[in-house]
């Protein structure tokens, strides 16, 4: 739920009710604690994808070495542990949203094979020799960094922040909306 009756809340709700009319990727700006995972849900509870999973990634709270095979799945045998296949998050959302937060903390690899998937659709486990399929996700992406100074820096990729920018949605401040 979103508290608060401001101008500025209201202005997340409109952007809320817009966004969930349509399946196209959403960036969700803000400062940490501001709401960011809420408003990515009620984004899903608002769409034609309410009856299907949502599935919330902190891209920070995952080391990098197995961020790409939580999202993506593994073979049987792809690295030491994997000892059978796995499905990844991208699949278990099928149909439905899946929300990555911290999306600036994310590794340059991680972010390639992050566009390629926003463009093809296409699943390629961990350790497979060629993907398994496509998974039709609505991506719903979060951060706290400034996306634009990073990609200036390099720390960031320009294509796919403009991949994932399709809809943007800044969330204010708590301290600009006290009541």
């Amino acid at each position: 739920m979103l508290l608060g009756e401001s101008a500025p809340i209201n202005e997340v709700r409109e952007a809320i009710a817009s966004a969930a009319r349509t399946n196209a990727k959403v960036l969700i700006l803000g400062e940490t604690g501001v709401g960011k995972e809420v408003v990515a849900q009620l984004i899903h509870a608002q769409s034609a994808r309410a009856n299907r999973a949502f599935i919330a990634v902190n891209c920070s709270g995952i080391p990098e070495t197995l961020l790409e095979s939580e999202l993506f799945g593994h073979s049987r045998g792809s690295f030491t542990g994997a000892y059978r296949d796995k499905v990844g998050l991208v699949r278990q959302a099928d149909r439905g949203t899946l929300f990555l937060d911290e999306l600036g903390e994310m590794s340059l690899r991680m972010q390639a094979v992050l566009l390629r998937f926003a463009e093809t659709g296409e699943v390629q486990a961990v350790g497979a020799d060629q993907p398994g399929g496509r998974a039709d996700v609505r991506l719903i992406t979060a951060t706290n960094r400034d996306l634009r100074a990073q990609i200036e820096s390099g720390a960031f990729r320009e294509d796919l922040y403009y991949r994932l920018n399709v809809i943007q949605i800044q969330v204010p401040p708590l301290r600009d909306r006290g009541e």
